[in-house]
């Protein structure tokens, strides 16, 4: 390959989305990836648990596969992408043999909340009737007002916003009576890995329950999350793209020339390449961008279905292992104070729910994350199957193998990971707008023709490609004077 003009160090979803927009625009672009296999958190790989078993390494479901802008304009699903929606988008197991339950229909889902169905529909439903407004609004750059904010969206956006205040504070409990709907949207809330509760959970619960109730719902790609990858990876060779793995870059000069440089990392990373080549106000500015709280990853092999109490719980993709929401509070409270929860937070995915293909014979892969304080060297197994296992019993005959990776150690399969922080910088209110500087510019970095795109940048974490969209797009007007972005589509 000729000289590169484009240079994207890291490969995962927003590093591939950067490459995929600059070489539709016709640039010579490179990819440096410092693992063996190209994804990032969009990794499906045989973990030599069992034969035949495949495993996400990190993202598994993903609502974002068909609701962000990038992959709406690239088109999953016209690659040969399979979105495959289970019945319940996510579930809630609660102590007593009950649970919350997320339909892909919202009227079925209220019908089910009894006495906060009405609630739950105020709450949700026009952010679901609207997702492309409340995508815009919690996905944008956080800088600029998207076009789909106009018009009706302005309302959509106000309505979110308000939500967002109500279920981020104290008043988050005084529109419901029960304790079943307040459980199921705080076990959302608690992807962002944040005390509950807090602004920056109740905008991931808001958006994430919208989306639960729109679209595909939260679907899972058939074949696992490497099949979002692959899609991407083949777009950008069929335009002339190249990617190198098992390359590190540690240091500037192991980067190859390229008039432009896309840098899918965290700042830690960007700073360690880049060094004093950034500008000392900017360095210092990077320097201050904190990262959060963990995830320990457990891998599951088991030789039939989990044996939810509730039956139902098993038509979900997601389910959210936490209990109430007042136990949910104290398991983050707990992780926030560096300790490790007697019952910590867990989420769960069974592919095979709605992917048959990823069975082998009578075995099944099980994905589950549990919550952990940053850099946390311990082997959650255990914890993670006692708390299945309080809502499922007999979980324990059914798991055939298992590996856990602890927080400590995610790093080495994801240099982003720094801690076990799985999004790349903590999700607080600070960082939701001043991400990774408060900076009007939040993908520059002060140094000419040099970008952050990675979930580091807004709109933070998630496999919505974004991140690198907006970087690349910025960086095409700069550094080529290519003010209209290319086409995305197949």
């Amino acid at each position: 390959m000729p000289r590169a003009e484009v240079v994207v160090v890291g490969s995962g979803p927003n590093g591939l989305a950067a490459a995929v927009v600059c070489a539709r625009a016709g640039l010579r672009v490179q990819v440096l990836e410092a693992q063996p296999t190209v994804g990032g958190g969009a990794r499906t790989l045989d973990l030599g648990l069992a034969e035949g078993v495949v495993h996400d390494l990190c993202s598994a479901v993903h609502p974002m596969a068909w609701a962000s802008p990038f992959f709406e304009a690239f088109d999953l699903r016209a690659r040969g992408v399979e979105l495959l929606s289970p019945e319940v988008s996510f579930a809630q197991p609660l102590p007593d043999g009950r649970a919350g339950l997320a339909f892909r229909s919202l009227d079925r889902t209220v019908e089910g909340l009894g006495v906060d169905g009405g609630a739950w529909r105020s709450l949700v439903g026009r952010l679901a009737d609207d997702h492309a407004a409340t995508v815009a609004v919690a996905l944008g750059d956080k800088r600029s007002i998207p076009d789909r904010m106009l018009g009706r969206g302005l309302g959509t956006a106000a309505a979110f916003g308000l939500a967002v205040l109500e279920q981020g504070t104290r008043a988050w409990d005084r529109r419901f009576v029960g304790d079943v709907a307040p459980a199921l949207l705080t076990g959302v809330a608690a992807h962002a890995i944040t005390p509950l509760p807090s602004l920056a959970g109740a905008g991931t619960a808001l958006l994430l329950s919208a989306l639960a109730h729109a679209g595909d719902g939260w679907p899972i790609p058939r074949g696992g999350s490497a099949a979002i990858t692959a899609a991407l990876v083949a777009d950008l060779v069929a335009h002339g793209g190249e990617l190198v793995t098992d390359l590190h870059v540690g240091s500037f000069a192991e980067l190859p020339p390229a008039h432009c440089y896309l840098f899918d990392t965290t700042p830690r990373t960007l700073l360690a390449v880049l060094g004093d080549r950034i500008p000392p106000r900017r360095r210092r500015a990077l320097e201050r961008f904190t990262y959060g709280n963990a995830a320990a990853k457990v891998d599951f092999v088991l030789d039939g279905p989990v044996p939810w109490t509730v039956p139902e719980v098993g038509l979900s993709g997601t389910v959210h292992v936490g209990g109430t929401r007042p136990e949910m509070a104290h398991a983050e409270a707990e992780v926030m104070a560096g300790r490790h929860a007697e019952r910590p937070m867990v989420l769960v995915s069974d592919p095979t729910v709605v992917d048959e293909s990823r069975r082998a014979g009578m075995l099944r892969p099980l994905w589950s994350y549990a919550h952990v304080p940053t850099g946390s060297d311990v082997d959650v197994t255990e914890a993670v199957t006692a708390h299945i296992e309080r809502y499922a019993p007999g979980f324990r005959d059914v798991v055939v193998a298992s590996r856990c990776i602890p927080a400590a150690h995610m790093s080495a399969h994801n240099e982003n990971y720094v801690g076990g922080d799985i999004s790349a910088g903590a999700a607080t209110i600070t960082q939701m707008f001043a991400r990774p500087t408060a900076s009007w510019e939040p993908y520059a970095t002060g140094r000419d023709g040099v970008y952050l795109c990675s979930a580091s940048t807004p709109p933070g974490p998630g496999v919505h490609g974004l991140s690198g969209w907006y970087a690349a797009r910025r960086a095409l007007r700069e550094c080529f004077g290519i003010a209209e972005a290319p086409s995305l589509a197949p």
